[in-house]
């Protein structure tokens, strides 16, 4: 008899337990509408930006308090943020391959992504609400 077994374990037997499939497309939608949303807000930030070089710090306060741009550089830093982290998620994922250190990292980048945001958004809001 030979020492080669026959494999009978299905495709299915040799892939279960090795995570689950379901938010695979949801990720990947997501990650496609930032970074949608990030070309047309980068465009729009970039013509902003451009428009504040000389101006004093009156000025830029004025520019970012008016509705439409506070909205739209919230967008932007909500959108920067998210993607970043859907970005940042994908890579660690593929070149973590210890268990405690990828949930430590990914936990941590998410805490950072987030606490980024958030500061972030509060600093545009109280430009745009008054010191």
């Amino acid at each position: 008899m030979s020492n080669k077994s026959p494999r009978y374990r299905t495709p299915l037997k040799n892939v279960a337990g090795l995570g689950s499939a379901k938010l695979g497309t949801a990720h990947f939608v997501y990650q496609r509408l930032t970074a949608t949303a990030l070309v047309l807000l980068s465009i729009w930030f970039l013509g902003f930006a451009l428009s504040l070089i000389g101006a004093d710090y009156v000025a830029a306060t004025e520019a970012v308090s008016k509705p439409w741009n506070a909205v739209l550089l919230v967008g932007f830093l909500i959108a920067s943020f998210w993607h970043a982290q859907l970005g940042l998620q994908v890579v660690l994922e593929d070149y973590v391959h210890t268990s405690l250190l990828a949930l430590a990292v990914q936990t941590t980048v998410k805490f950072v992504a987030v606490l980024g945001a958030i500061v972030s958004v509060f600093a545009v809001a109280r430009i745009a609400l008054g010191n």
